[in-house]
């Protein structure tokens, strides 16, 4: 089948399920894994039970859409997310968002854990994205280009909506969070870099790296939504200084990101 009619048949059989109306998509990454339960009204459909969706492999990752209402407004949330190291291809890895612009979404947030960069982070410091670099070495836009879905090259001269980083450090500010402005990178994975990796992607501008968001933020941009991305600084990545990655202090950091960064989100949901 060609992806027009995959998303046709998932969206059909997303929408049998439930009345539900979303306007604003979520990508629960780390640092916004807990938002799926502040969703209210919420309907929750396993991603095995909607045709061609894939299936999250990563443990923390739930693997299911959540439609429902979050701060009044109608929303669809994914809870577990697909990267190309899992074995997907880019098509696969953002066929949910081509299936939550279909639903009726306007724009898209997105989050992530992320190696801190930038020496002025620290851990469980939180970005919002003012920009990408792929290093992925591929392109979820690569082959047959069906209009209908996007232009066939996509300007990228704002992927992330400058009114709505704007908005996110309006709501930081007025919350006593603090919130770095910096440039994603995204690569495949799922080793960890060198330091010669780390160095070589400061140089070029990075101020924080990892392993998501960039081929879903692409397609996001295509389709014509509006992105607003974050990132949760679980460790640091200074060459200079580089600790073997230790888990457990990942963990703990992200958990310490976590209620700041929902408390943003939701703030911004309820002004968008």
């Amino acid at each position: 089948m060609d992806l027009i009619h995959r998303i046709e048949a998932a969206t059909m059989a997303i929408q049998a399920l439930t009345p539900s109306k979303p306007k604003i998509g979520i990508v629960l990454g780390t640092g916004l894994g807990m938002l799926g339960q502040r969703i209210e009204s919420a309907t929750r459909i396993s991603y095995e039970s909607i045709p061609h969706f894939p299936v999250s492999t990563v443990d923390s990752h739930a693997g299911e859409l959540i439609l429902g209402t979050l701060a009044g407004k109608s929303v669809v949330a994914l809870s577990g997310r697909f990267h190309k190291y899992e074995g997907y291809s880019l098509k696969e890895v953002t066929f949910p968002i081509r299936v939550a612009k279909a639903l009726g979404v306007h724009s898209l947030i997105v989050s992530n854990a992320a190696g801190g960069l930038n020496p002025d982070f620290a851990p469980a410091d939180l970005m919002v994205i003012t920009d990408h670099i792929n290093l992925m070495n591929d392109n979820p836009l690569i082959g047959v280009n069906d209009d209908s879905l996007g232009p066939r090259f996509p300007d990228m001269s704002e992927p992330y909506s400058n009114a709505l980083i704007g908005l996110a450090e309006q709501v930081a500010a007025e919350e006593g969070i603090k919130l770095h402005r910096g440039v994603y990178l995204g690569c495949t994975g799922p080793c960890l870099e060198t330091r010669a990796e780390y160095r070589f992607m400061r140089i070029i501008g990075a101020d924080a790296v990892g392993m998501s968001t960039v081929p879903e933020v692409i397609v996001a941009v295509q389709a014509g939504l509006r992105v607003l991305g974050f990132s949760a600084i679980t460790d640091l990545c200074i060459p200079d200084a580089l600790e073997p990655a230790d888990i457990e202090k990942i963990i703990a950091n992200a958990n310490i990101a976590e209620p700041l960064l929902t408390k943003i989100v939701v703030k911004c949901v309820e002004r968008m």
